[in-house]
């Protein structure tokens, strides 16, 4: 994938899922701090390169165990919102995470990763996806990581983040390590799921963090990696509009790309033949829902569950989420955010 200072713009204005930018982030000399935090205001502050065919992945077995006893003592973290630093590679890293009145320290605890898209923001994500709601019935943590200069690193997008490499790989890691040291968060069910390019760090932490991330629900973002060899099948529910101009549901550049050159995204129906093949999935899927403008699919005779759902005619949003018009049709017949917390229950980390 080739990148570009005119990508980059191209990206910068079609990527977005509420709009906004951030403030430039603190270095790690300063002190990094947790606290109470509001969640109404911002933060201050074509071309046609091929895509190089993933190669078929081998068959996957999973590793000896090396898990140490789970525990919850010491274990502290009370209810509501809060603003969490983590200092990766120089940077002091902001991660918003909403810690519903049911949250209880001693009891090991779903955490649920949602990433924002490109040129969106952590709070933003919170509002298009309603998790907080979700989060308060359902008695989940979630986590909104902030990308650097509103991007994340995922392969074949995104922004800054893209350009310059930045390790958001290593900068979860250090996330989790960071939330499971403070807060009671079982291991076997830390789950990853991101609007567009939220949805491509979705799938790359599948393919590159498998030891920490249980499963994955990206929305509107495809896979973006040209090598993707996880150490064990791993669960993937994808969801995607047929009129999605930005990730086009059959791949190819977005639809701004007269603005700009180098960007070709994969095709839905690669990315979900990519997680077959790993998942040891048989060739033909079932159709598991249909209802209105959605229909969703599974794949049979796999060694971790493998689904998508479309959504025909949907634009570039969150199937159930906050409507951004200009972005597209958001369907109303299935809730993204309901369906993935009901997938991330059913599946969590193997015992090994």
């Amino acid at each position: 994938m080739r990148k570009s200072g005119a990508t980059v713009m191209v990206l910068g204005m079609g990527l977005l899922a509420l709009g906004c930018g951030e403030a430039p982030l603190a270095s790690a000399g300063d002190a990094a701090t947790s606290r109470d935090a509001g969640w109404t205001e911002p933060p201050g502050d074509a071309g046609t390169s091929p895509i190089i065919p993933l190669p078929e992945p081998p068959p996957v077995e999973p590793p000896p165990s090396t898990e140490a006893p789970f525990t919850c003592e010491g274990k502290t973290g009370a209810a509501g919102d809060h603003v969490i630093v983590v200092p990766h590679d120089g940077l002091l890293r902001r991660v918003l995470l909403h810690v519903p009145e049911s949250y209880d320290p001693a009891a090991g605890t779903t955490l649920v990763l949602n990433f924002h898209g490109f040129s969106s923001a952590d709070w933003q994500q919170s509002l298009l996806t309603h998790m907080n709601r979700t989060s308060d019935e359902r008695g989940f943590l979630v986590a909104y990581p902030q990308g650097v200069a509103t991007s994340w690193n995922a392969g074949d997008c995104c922004g800054t983040a893209w350009v310059d490499g930045v390790d958001d790989v290593g900068f979860v890691r250090a996330m989790l390590d960071r939330l499971e040291r403070d807060y009671c968060v079982d291991p076997r069910r830390v789950h990853a799921t991101g609007m567009s390019n939220g949805g491509f760090i979705s799938h790359r932490l599948a393919c590159e963090l498998e030891d920490r991330i249980a499963s994955i629900a990206p929305v509107a973002g495809v896979l973006g990696m040209d090598t993707c060899r996880p150490s064990r099948p791993v669960p993937v529910f994808h969801f995607h509009g047929t009129e999605d101009l930005l990730v086009p549901y059959e791949g190819g550049t977005p639809v701004v790309h007269e603005l700009g050159a180098g960007v070709v995204f994969r095709a839905v129906s690669e990315t979900m033949e990519h997680w077959r093949v790993v998942n040891g999935c048989d060739a033909t899927p079932t159709e598991t829902l249909r209802e209105g403008d959605v229909t969703c699919i599974e794949w049979q005779g796999c060694s971790a569950s493998t689904r998508l759902c479309t959504v025909d005619g949907g634009g570039h949003t969150w199937p159930g989420g906050m409507p951004i018009p200009f972005l597209g049709h958001t369907t109303d017949d299935v809730d993204a955010t309901d369906a993935m917390i009901d997938f991330f229950d059913a599946h969590p980390m193997p015992v090994r």
